[in-house]
């Protein structure tokens, strides 16, 4: 990727070597790292495998990126500014190298090459915060007196670094796989971005209550075992998990059934926990927009508003998802109609219809499980 020089041979838009340097010297101390213990840097070296070599422009200048783009890709990936301190790697300069030749290559634009850093950068922060709190955290107690978590931490570290890497990969090889196979499937281009899906969210009841009654740590525990519950069960039936907000989560199904069966279960399956309160689940069927792994439009804004007035423990369902399970043979058109037919998973009862704001007047539907006869 070339780039102009004036008249000394520097980059444009860049500092003269003597500034850069100065730069250096005079970079603000706060943006800066601290100083560090030894130890602490020789982890960080162990995990990115290699040591500190560059500032940013030197990286920038190293991989032959423009500063501002550089700092943009950096920024989206969710890394501090860090002044003209000598903190990155080669590991850096090569992954800059590498977003930059794929927008080179036509093969990204440079929009797209920063959401790409951007969703890459949230989800890999949030997976090292957790092994870091709940996980390598637990793993480091120091086992005599006197070690610090650190001097454990370092071999530890060490043996389980490669390990973690492998399953990772494998981790993201395996949803690559079925996200593009979904993809592949789409009907049209237009179904890539818009997507006709059931959208799920289910709610704790009474959580705000919960969070002034337990201690954190109990409130910790409680989050992470129906996030947990939550997850296995949206997985195992055939659902995907877009995110969890604590005391919510958020899925969809490529169909009606899908979703009933899971929201279903997890109301039974948190009803036999003692420790767990109330569930309340509210889903629709519609258009759906996909970003960055995320879902937006109407269809989720009546998701939600369907799951803030279900009664605890029930599962409410739009006028849409509804006509898909009877269309599926899931549900019967009527009462009437079940009466002189079996083989229905599913029994749906009229509500009130009743206004939700944004959205207008909708026709609630009362999902529940059919009684085997």
């Amino acid at each position: 990727m070339g780039r102009a020089v004036d008249d000394s041979g520097t980059p444009a838009g860049e500092p003269e070597p003597a500034a850069r340097e100065a730069a250096d010297r005079n970079a603000d101390p706060a943006a800066a790292p601290a100083e560090e213990d030894p130890l602490a840097l020789r982890i960080e070296q162990l995990i990115l495998g290699a040591e500190r070599r560059y500032t940013p422009f030197q990286a920038a200048r190293a991989a032959d990126v423009p500063m501002e783009l550089a700092a943009r890709f950096w920024r989206a990936m969710g890394f501090p500014d860090i002044g003209q301190a000598r903190a990155l790697t080669e590991a850096d300069v090569i992954a800059l190298r590498r977003l930059a030749g794929l927008v080179e290559a036509g093969l990204l634009s440079e929009p797209m090459a920063v959401q790409v850093a951007r969703s890459t950068g949230q989800t890999t922060a949030r997976l090292a915060e957790w092994q870091i709190d709940s996980f390598l955290e637990g793993l480091t107690e120091p086992p005599e007196p006197g070690m610090t978590r650190t001097e454990v931490a370092y071999p530890l570290v060490e043996l389980l670094l490669p390990e973690l890497q492998e399953f990772l990969v494998y981790v993201w090889r395996r949803q690559l796989a079925a996200a593009t196979g979904r993809v592949v499937q789409a009907a049209d281009d237009e179904e890539m971005v818009d997507r006709r899906l059931a959208v799920a969210f289910a709610d704790l009841v009474g959580f705000t209550r919960l969070t002034r009654r337990l201690e954190e740590e109990e409130l910790g525990e409680l989050v992470e075992a129906f996030e947990t519950t939550a997850a296995d069960l949206v997985a195992a039936h055939g659902g995907r998990l877009i995110k969890t907000l604590g005391d919510e989560v958020l899925y969809v199904a490529d169909g009606a059934g899908t979703a009933a069966e899971i929201g279903l279960r997890l109301i039974e399956t948190l009803a036999n926990d003692p420790t767990m309160p109330e569930l309340r689940v509210g889903m629709a069927l519609g258009t759906v927009t996909t970003r960055m792994g995320d879902v937006f439009g109407n269809t989720v804004n009546l998701a939600s508003r369907l799951t803030s007035i279900a009664p605890k423990d029930t599962v409410l369902v739009d006028g849409a998802l509804r006509a898909e399970l009877v269309a599926a043979g899931d549900a019967p058109e009527s009462e009437k109609e079940a009466d002189n037919a079996s083989g229905y998973r599913f029994a749906l009862q009229p509500l009130y219809q009743r206004p939700v704001r944004g959205l207008g007047v909708v026709e609630p539907w009362l999902l529940s499980r059919r009684a085997s006869p």
